[in-house]
């Protein structure tokens, strides 16, 4: 039933014995201690921004050919274009910057790979250790700042062990739970003479994260979903992040039960599958959030169970036993309450429970309902030829054209909503976007951080205006780069979640979320030394979209949109999720 796995060792176990080829040239230094580890880990780009503390570390890159550093406009932008890297890749993103600001610049970018369990490695720079502490210029607590926003976190301390800290940052942001770590390094460290060379990236001894769940809890997990009359897969980000979607839809099809995914699992399940019930949670579909509060049983997989989606935790999926898979144990009945808690992989679970189930549960009629909501309740908007352009047509007609493969990253706002509900996905790894710290200017950064992780597959960007202004910058690194991507700015001229929800919660007050004037940014882009295109009407915009498309660089689409737009479906925060709106009346009404 299911794909066999490679034959070949996992890469913790190859790296041991590999170590010694892959290390390049001589090491002499702390520095080429680090570069080197870079190098046995199978690093091939690194993003930041450099500077004083962490000088040394890059002039020990100048003469490597084994890897390519791309520098950043700022520091935020070189921590988004690591983690989608790593969210592109499956492997940890690299990103680099110097003590001081440098540091703290990059704070935003690992918080948000924290929430999302992205895997990013980040090197900072950091005042001699005889500086420590006495307020030295650039000097700041890196180590105390990202304790809580780090999987692991080290400050380097001596020449000989520096790589081997590295190597082992590396393999802890890869290995289990994804996330992020940081390594701390001192200028007078980087500096400092050393002979020797590091090894592979190896997790320590006590890092054990659990591979296989109980197996008494399995079949009773499995028992239970077998007698189930009303079943859904919630699929997470967990399932990408483990390499199990292939067994998922195995999983779903052999036994017909229906899959939800949440915003972070968005691909692992093709929407495209009459057993998909696409999106949950606040701007999810109706159909998804209706059967998950009417479901008997609800399999979670790889997800936090988060407020975004399960708005007020009484009313969600209220009857049904939940078994949870997870590989991290704090999550298990952390928020959403699990009757069969299964700790582990989720590839391996998955086949724990697929080998444990008796028979497939009867739940055709189950089925019918669902299908029955999909007709009832579809996602769809109205587009008068008197009206502005709707940005839910210019995320249809750009998915229309696209390959399969393609990949969209995605700003925070209305913009990330309507590109994630319109866009038809059907592959892992092609949903790249800020989740859990929602995180405005991710867009620009992370399609060039993925498109380096994937040269071969379209990038699309889709951001807000308002996103796009604070990382617009980084358009000056996707030039300089040539990097064959398109950015569609959804420009209505606002922070247009803000204003919609000053709209229903604020009685229309809007209070710093619109823009009294704002750049074209069609002009801004050539500005940049991109193609810059702009469009206001629909009958354009198929046109405009080919346009970018085929020119061989960045593009930028200003996309004009009807300002009065707005993200529906919509549950209320701390709502019921199977009373969702589907317009401002609905909304007014809750």
């Amino acid at each position: 039933m299911y794909v066999s796995e490679r034959a070949s060792l996992p890469k913790e176990e190859e790296s041991d014995t590999e170590a010694a080829d892959a290390s390049v040239g001589t090491v002499e230094t702390g520095a080429q201690s680090v570069v080197a580890a870079l190098e046995n880990a199978g690093v091939d780009f690194l993003f930041g921004v450099t500077g004083g503390a962490i000088m040394p570390v890059y002039d020990a890159l100048y003469e490597n050919e084994e890897m390519t550093h791309v520098t950043m406009a700022h520091e935020q932008g070189a921590a988004h274009a690591a983690d989608a890297y790593g969210i592109v890749s499956g492997e940890p993103g690299v990103c680099m910057a110097t003590s001081g600001p440098g540091a703290t610049n990059l704070m935003t970018g690992i918080a948000d790979a924290n929430m999302d369990s992205d895997p990013i490695v980040a090197l900072t720079g950091q005042v001699p250790t005889d500086f420590v502490g006495n307020d030295a210029f650039q000097e700041t607590d890196t180590i105390g700042i990202t304790q809580p926003i780090t999987k692991y976190n080290m400050f380097s301390d001596d020449a000989d062990t520096v790589g081997d800290d590295v190597a082992t940052a590396w393999a802890l942001a890869n290995e289990g739970r994804q996330g992020p770590t940081l390594v701390d390094l001192p200028k007078d460290v980087t500096k400092n003479e050393t002979e020797v060379q590091p090894g592979g990236p190896e997790t320590p001894d006590t890092y054990s994260p659990p591979s296989e769940a109980d197996e008494k809890i399995v079949q009773e997990a499995a028992m239970a979903l077998a007698r189930a009359d009303r079943p859904v897969i919630l699929a997470g980000g967990g399932v990408i992040k483990a390499e199990a979607s292939e067994q998922l839809r195995q999983f779903a099809r052999e036994y017909g039960v229906p899959v939800i995914t949440t915003m972070p699992g968005t691909g692992a399940f093709p929407e495209d599958d009459p057993l998909s019930l696409e999106i949950a949670g606040m701007h999810g579909t109706g159909y998804a959030n209706l059967a998950v509060s009417n479901c008997d049983y609800l399999l979670g997989v790889g997800t936090r169970f988060d407020d975004r989606l399960t708005g007020d935790i009484e009313t969600f999926a209220p009857d049904a036993a939940v078994a949870h898979i997870d590989i991290d144990p704090a999550e298990i009945s952390k928020n959403i309450h699990a009757d069969y808690p299964l700790i582990g992989d989720a590839k391996r679970v998955i086949r724990q429970l697929d080998d444990a189930i008796p028979t497939a549960p009867e739940c055709a009629a189950w089925r019918e309902t669902c299908d029955s909501w999909k007709e009832e309740y579809p996602l769809d908007y109205e587009m008068p030829e008197d009206e502005p352009l709707k940005p839910q047509y210019v995320v249809e007609k750009y998915d229309d054209v696209t390959p399969a493969d393609t990949i969209v990253a995605a700003g925070v706002g209305q913009h990330q909503m309507w590109a994630w509900q319109y866009w038809t996905w059907t592959a892992p790894r092609t949903w790249v976007t800020s989740h859990g710290l929602g995180t405005m200017g991710y867009a620009v950064p992370a399609a060039i951080g993925a498109k380096l992780a994937a040269p071969e597959q379209e990038v699309v960007a889709f951001d807000g205006d308002g996103s796009f202004l604070m990382t617009a910058q980084e358009l000056t690194v996707a030039v300089r780069e040539n990097l064959d991507l398109t950015i569609v700015v959804l420009n209505n001229e606002a922070v247009g979640m803000v204003r919609q929800w000053q709209d229903g919660f604020y009685e229309g007050r809007h209070m710093a979320s619109e823009y009294p004037w704002i750049p074209e940014f069609d002009k801004l882009a050539e500005a940049f030394g991109a193609k810059g295109l702009r469009v206001v009407d629909s009958e354009n915009v198929e046109e405009t979209i080919q346009q970018a498309r085929e020119y061989d660089g960045p593009a930028v689409i200003d996309a004009i949109i009807d300002p009065s737009e707005n993200v529906y479906p919509m549950v209320p925060s701390g709502g019921d999720n199977a009373r969702f709106a589907l317009n401002e009346q609905h909304l007014e009404d809750h």
